[in-house]
């Protein structure tokens, strides 16, 4: 299996692949021959059975089976940005990606989710992110400097690294390193309770055009300069 991005992938010595994209409720289960499910069978969107293993993928929205030859034509694959887990993602393409004029009147925080622009962020890490970095995600893509664009690409690559493998706790962790606060996360799923940096109550609210999603911010750590 590999990841591309937020697919999953997996190719076939027949020459046919599996993408699955498990979107915010999917999940990947191994089990053992005859071990009972965590799940519920209704659920089960793809199963694939091997000698000694059974690998059962629940909830994905999105499941499909295809050549492999095709992928480069694929409508979704084809069009990805660098993939930030990928050791040699080109970062100055995502850069250059971000600064399409498409995207300059988008919101920071919308563009940041565009896979098409760079591949691999989610909610969790756009608002953990863009809080590190001390930038309101209201901030529109042109206002943003080579710089911050930059090490806002850099942040979210060393955060989605970190979190690799952890298969115990929360689901991510960005408050490791010299600034440790007192959980996990500093602002993602906080709304209403009070920054872990200077107090002030986090804010919440629903955001973006094409597939709204909700962002989490301190209004104080995040001004917004517009």
């Amino acid at each position: 299996m590999e990841a591309v991005g937020k697919n999953l992938l997996i190719r076939f010595s027949n020459g046919l692949e599996v993408r699955t994209h498990l979107g915010l409720h999917g999940s990947w289960h191994r089990y053992r021959p005859g071990e009972p499910w965590r799940r519920a069978a209704s659920r089960a969107r793809l199963v694939l059975e091997v000698p000694g293993a059974v690998a059962v993928c629940f909830d994905a929205p999105k499941v499909e089976l295809f050549e492999q030859r095709a992928e480069s034509l694929h409508p979704t694959l084809s069009k990805l940005g660098p993939d930030l887990l990928d050791p040699g993602a080109d970062l100055a393409e995502a850069r250059r990606r971000l600064r399409d004029p498409s995207r300059a009147e988008r919101s920071i925080a919308e563009a940041l989710l565009d896979q098409r622009a760079l591949a691999g962020i989610g909610n969790v890490v756009k608002n953990e992110t863009l809080f590190i970095e001390r930038l309101s995600p209201f901030a529109l893509v042109r206002d943003v400097d080579d710089a911050t664009l930059a090490g806002l690409i850099e942040r979210a690559r060393t955060i989605l690294v970190a979190n690799v493998g952890r298969r115990r706790g929360p689901e991510r962790v960005t408050t490791g390193g010299p600034r440790v606060a007192a959980g996990p996360l500093w602002v993602y799923g906080r709304g209403g309770r009070p920054c872990r940096r200077c107090g002030t109550v986090i804010r919440v609210i629903r955001q973006g055009d094409e597939l709204p999603r909700t962002t989490y911010w301190c209004p104080s750590c995040q001004p917004d300069r517009r």
